[in-house]
Parts: structure tokens; sequence; C-alpha cells
């Protein structure tokens, strides 16, 4: 089954899986560790007294194929691997950034982010990208992609740490506009 998992039904795990693992675990009983993390038994468990039955195998295909890395299993666990809008610490070190880094967005939020800079919402960290390409893809998922390029190298030089997740998305508690680069308007 692990090819022929049916599309829709491998977006509906993980659409499930994320809300449980990165926001909402008390929803259906869980209770992730510091880390983020909970026993696959007990999230499999959880799920089918919660009306969604998901197998192992398809919990193994989603997260071996989702196109984003969401999630990482380590033996018996499993998390999600950034996005989290309840407390965690994944224990990921400071590194230092890249020169640049990106973030995709849509025009309508150019306004407030040139005020205000980029700011997490209702995450922990700003996520970011190592590439225009990632960062388009992520600015598409709302609408007319726009890409703002960041001046990570000179962030770091003035004291802001970077974090990287095990899915290469670049974390950081927030940009300030002065460290921003918006693209021309046309």
């Amino acid at each position: 089954m692990s090819e022929s998992l049916d599309d829709r039904r491998t977006v509906k795990v993980s659409k499930y899986l994320s809300k449980h693992l990165r926001h909402q675990p008390e929803r259906i009983g869980l209770t992730l560790d510091e880390g983020g993390w909970v026993e696959i038994d007990a999230l499999l468990a959880a799920a089918s007294a919660h009306g969604f039955r998901v197998t192992r195998e398809e919990l193994d295909h989603v997260v071996a194929h989702n196109d984003k890395r969401r999630f990482a299993i380590d033996g018996t666990r499993i998390r999600a691997s950034q996005g989290h809008s309840i407390e965690v610490d994944l224990g990921l070190p400071a590194v230092t950034p890249p020169p640049y880094l990106y973030h995709g967005t849509v025009a309508r939020h150019l306004d407030a982010i040139r005020a205000e800079g980029l700011r997490p919402m209702n995450r922990h960290d700003v996520h970011l990208s190592a590439d225009r390409e990632t960062a388009t893809r992520v600015g598409a998922r709302r609408g007319r992609p726009v890409v703002l390029s960041v001046d990570a190298a000179a962030m770091h030089r003035d004291g802001y740490e970077f974090r990287v997740s095990a899915n290469g998305v670049w974390l950081t508690q927030a940009v300030p506009a002065r460290y921003l680069r918006f693209p021309e308007a046309h």
C-alpha cells in the first residue's frame, strides 16, 4: 500500500498529524513531552479513539513521503519538525545562517511587514527558506507569491539567533524590517 496510498488520504493524514502534533494535542488526549515527542502507539490509539483511524503503514508513508518533511520519527516516537503554536523545545542548536535567507508571502501582507518586520504570529518562530524556489512555493499557498530577501548575515552579526529544523526550515524569533529586501514594484 505504501506506493499506492491515495493522495487525498495522504493529505488528510498529514493535516490531522499537523493539527495534533503542532497545535492541539489535547483535543485527542495527547500530551507531548518537552521536545514535542509522543509515542507513536499513543498517537494511533488517540486518533482511533477520536474517530480518525490511521494505520502504522499510513503514518510511515506520510512521514516518508511528505514533500516538506513535516514530521520526524525517532524509534517509537514521532513529532512535528517545526511550526508549533504550543510550547515545545525542539532542542535545535544555534547555527550560523547563510548570507541570505528568503520568506514567501503575498502582496496584501507587505504594508504590515514593512512596518513591523516578520513576526512569528501564532508560531514560536519566523520560518525562512534557504532558497527562493522554496520561498516562492510557501508564498503561493496564499495567492500570488512575493519573495522577500533576509540579510541573515547582518542579523547574525547583530546578535540574532538562527536554528535550522530537521527538514531544512530556518527559524528565528523575528526579522526586523531593516533586514528585509523587498522586490521592486512593477
